[in-house]
């Protein structure tokens, strides 16, 4: 009986052992799951809502790429143009093809489509009862979302080195600034509104001019303050102004900004104003012509338009853009 007894302890021992192992990851996958899920809750899932994502066929069209789309968007024969400097970098960005109307279209829908299924799974979970396999499901979206946004940034990088170019000063390098625009362009890709149809690069290039004239507004008042405690540099005669025109680069930098400026409009309000100041090359229409075309009253076409002029004011004080052309001349 003595030698039974002596033979179940050591048996007893590993299943006691083998218990407390068992338990040691059981409870070590818990705080696992409870740490993944206070991550997932707490994290922001932003995205561009759109009236589409709710119809039946909503999943086929984020996920069915258009018929002309090409996958790899690499390329093997693009070549810099003269005249860039052929850094590693700026050679890199030209082996990337640029995007299709329709497949940038594709990507940005497929972006927000993923973030909003994302947002509507979680909205469904349970914050203290997510299984992993819930929560793996999310995070897999939002994955997905993060590649597509990949894409759509790598695939206008080149955008912003060509802005890059005409912003580079005594204050910020060309590094600087396409560093600083990269920035600017994942913001972009963030909040670009695909389902009003415009092009991307409108939008992009606005958003990427705004933070540069930013910069270079920050970058004088800084210069100024330097000069003025510098005791060396007081006695200077101070450069004298350019009362010269604005050049045609910054003529075409204002044209592109305003485009930007009228993409933020609502359609509506972009038609009046387009109309009404002959931005489409036709002679500008009246309040009432408008109104008989649009189906209302001559009143409202005027409403609209006052509307439409103070987001416009809006988005040039906040790009200070009378600062920028003040300096300009």
């Amino acid at each position: 009986m003595i030698a039974i007894a002596k033979a179940r302890k050591p048996a007893t021992q590993k299943r006691n052992v083998a218990s407390a192992a068992t338990a040691a990851d059981r409870a070590r996958r818990l705080a696992e799951v409870r740490i993944r899920r206070d991550a997932l809750f707490a994290r922001g899932i932003e995205f561009i809502p759109c009236a589409e994502f709710r119809r039946a066929n909503a999943e086929r069209l984020a996920t069915q790429p258009p018929a002309e789309a090409a996958v790899p968007l690499a390329r093997t024969d693009a070549v810099p143009p003269s005249g860039t400097a052929a850094t590693p970098y700026i050679a890199s960005l030209y082996q990337t093809r640029l995007l299709a109307k329709e497949e940038e279209q594709f990507y940005f829908r497929r972006m927000n489509w993923l973030k909003f299924r994302a947002a509507a799974v979680r909205r469904r979970l349970d914050r203290k009862r997510a299984s992993m396999r819930q929560i793996e499901e999310v995070e897999g979206l939002l994955a997905e979302a993060e590649t597509v946004k990949a894409i759509l940034i790598t695939a206008n990088l080149r955008l912003v080195v060509s802005i890059a170019k005409k912003f580079v000063d005594a204050t910020w390098s060309f590094d600087e600034l396409v560093s600083e625009g990269n920035v600017a362009l994942m913001r972009a890709v963030e909040k670009f509104n695909f389902a009003l149809g415009n092009r991307f690069s409108t939008y992009a290039t606005y958003a990427i001019q705004r933070h540069f004239f930013r910069l270079s507004h920050r970058g004088r008042q800084f210069r100024k303050r330097f000069t003025a405690d510098d005791e060396s540099l007081k006695g200077r005669p101070a450069p004298e102004e350019n009362k010269g025109y604005c050049s045609a680069e910054q003529i075409a930098m204002l044209r592109d900004l305003f485009a930007g400026f009228l993409a933020e409009l609502e359609p509506r309000e972009r038609r009046i104003v387009v109309a009404r100041f002959g931005f489409d090359g036709k002679a500008p229409r009246t309040f009432r012509e408008l109104g008989s075309q649009m189906g209302v009253c001559k009143e409202r076409i005027r409403q609209i338009q006052g509307r439409a002029m103070d987001k416009l004011r809006s988005l040039a004080a906040e790009a200070k853009l009378e600062h920028t052309v003040g300096n300009w001349l």
